[in-house]
C-alpha cells in the first residue's frame, strides 16, 4: 500500500512538472515573483494584469521632437545621505541630438505605443533590494547618463549636472548647464584637400549657406553619429569616416555625374553663394527678402525654376503697376503691352532686357539707359 502511495505521489510530481515547464518554462528559469509582471493579486487568462515591462527588444515608440519638454527636473532620487540637489535635465536638447543617432531608443528601451513610460515604473527608488537583476533608479539614471557622457567628457565630475546644496532644493540652472557644455560651434567655411583628385583639389563647403539659406537641420547630413562626434573633450579621440566622402552631399547633389565634380571641386576656394553669380538671376533687386522656400517649395530641390515673372506671380497687363520695378512709365509708354518691349530675338516673352526697335528706329538715338520710358522712383 506504501509502495502505491509512493508511486501516485512520484507520478503526481512528475505530471505537475512537466505541466509547469509547459505553462512557463522561462518564468520557472528567472524565478520571478507573481508580481514582477502582474498588477493584481489573482491574475487570469481573461484577465492578466499585465505590468508595463520590456517584454520585446525594440517595443519603442518615437515621438516628435517638438513635443518634448524642454526642461524637467530629476529629484526623485534624492535621500537623507545624498550631498547634491536635484538636476535640470535639458531634455529637448538631448531629444534633438539623438535624431543624429540613435534616437529615442539612446535612453528610451521601452517605449509602447501611446505610452510614455516613467523610469520609476520599473525601476525602484529603494536602494535595499534582494533582486539585482533590475538596477535601482539612481543607478538607472546615472548609467544612462554616464555611458554616454564618459565616451567624450575629459573628466565626468558631479558638478557638471548637480551643484553642491546642503538644503536638497536648489539644482544646476539650464544657463550654468550651457556654461559647463559650451555649445558647439559650427564653423562658417570648411576646405576640404583632395588629394586624390587630379582636377580640383580642393572641396570648400559653406556650413553657413547650408543652414541659412538652404534650411538645412543637422540631421539632414549628420547620422548615425556619436556624441563625441562633436564634443569631444579627449585627445585621443580620433573620428572615423564610414563609406565614401559623398555620403553626406548625395541626398541633395548629384555625385555619380562626372560633369558636375566641377561645383563643389576647384583649384581654390570658393566665395559663399551668391545667387546672381551662381544662377544668374538677380534676386537682390525684389527678392532679396524672399527665403529660399519662398520659390524653391520642394526640399532639397533648388533647380529647374523658370526665371520668368509670370511662371510665379499672375500679373497681366490690367493689373500689373510697373513702379514696383523702380520705372514709372510716362504717358507714351503707360500703355503699352508687355511685349512691345519685353520681347527677345525670337518673339518670346522676356524681361531680362526691354528692347526699344519694336516701336523706335535705331537711327532715331533711343538708347536704353540713356533714354527711359519714364522715370525712375524708389
Amino acid at each position: 500500500m506504501k509502495k502505491l502511495i509512493y508511486l501516485i505521489l512520484l507520478g503526481f510530481l512528475i505530471s505537475s512538472s512537466f505541466a509547469q515547464k509547459k505553462i512557463s518554462k522561462l518564468h520557472s528559469k528567472q524565478n520571478l515573483e507573481c508580481s514582477t509582471c502582474h498588477a493584481c493579486e489573482i491574475p487570469t487568462k481573461t484577465n492578466p494584469c499585465l505590468a508595463l515591462c520590456p517584454r520585446e527588444k525594440g517595443n519603442v515608440t518615437a515621438h516628435k521632437v517638438g513635443d518634448a519638454p524642454e526642461v524637467f527636473e530629476i529629484n526623485n532620487i534624492q535621500g537623507e545621505k545624498d550631498i547634491y540637489g536635484s538636476v535640470n535635465f535639458l531634455h529637448k536638447a538631448h531629444a534633438e541630438m539623438s535624431e543624429m543617432g540613435e534616437g529615442c531608443t539612446a535612453c528610451h528601451h521601452y517605449n509602447p505605443p501611446g505610452e510614455i513610460v516613467k523610469c520609476s515604473n520599473c525601476h525602484e527608488t529603494d536602494r535595499n533590494k534582494v533582486d539585482i537583476q533590475m538596477p535601482d533608479l539612481k543607478s538607472a539614471y546615472h548609467r544612462q547618463c554616464m555611458d554616454c557622457h564618459s565616451k567624450w567628457e575629459e573628466e565626468s565630475k558631479c558638478e557638471n549636472c548637480h551643484t553642491l546644496n546642503d538644503n536638497y532644493k536648489s539644482a544646476i540652472s539650464p544657463t550654468e548647464i550651457v556654461k559647463v557644455y559650451k555649445l558647439v560651434e559650427h564653423p562658417a567655411t570648411k576646405v576640404y584637400e583632395t588629394g586624390e583628385c587630379k582636377r580640383g583639389k580642393v572641396a570648400t563647403f559653406h556650413h553657413n549657406d547650408h543652414i541659412e539659406l538652404f534650411g538645412l537641420e543637422c540631421v539632414d547630413c549628420h547620422q548615425d553619429e556619436s556624441c563625441q562626434s562633436c564634443h569631444n573633450q579627449k585627445l585621443d579621440f580620433k573620428k572615423t569616416v564610414d563609406g565614401s566622402n559623398h555620403s553626406r552631399c548625395v541626398s541633395c547633389h548629384d555625385t555619380e555625374n562626372k560633369n558636375q565634380c566641377a561645383k563643389c571641386h576647384t583649384d581654390k576656394e570658393t566665395k559663399p553663394f551668391n545667387h546672381f553669380a551662381n544662377t544668374g538671376f538677380d534676386i537682390n533687386k525684389y527678392h532679396s527678402k524672399n527665403t529660399c522656400n519662398s520659390c524653391h517649395t520642394k526640399k532639397g530641390s533648388y533647380k529647374g525654376l523658370n526665371s520668368q515673372c509670370q511662371s510665379c506671380h499672375t500679373w497681366d497687363e490690367e493689373n500689373f503697376n510697373h513702379t514696383i520695378t523702380g520705372l514709372k512709365l510716362d504717358e507714351n509708354h503707360i500703355d503699352n503691352s508687355c511685349s512691345d518691349c519685353h520681347e527677345d530675338e525670337d518673339g518670346n516673352l522676356s524681361y531680362k532686357k526691354p528692347l526699344c526697335t519694336n516701336c523706335h528706329d535705331e537711327d532715331e538715338g533711343f538708347v536704353v539707359p540713356k533714354n527711359l520710358p519714364g522715370k525712375k522712383v524708389k
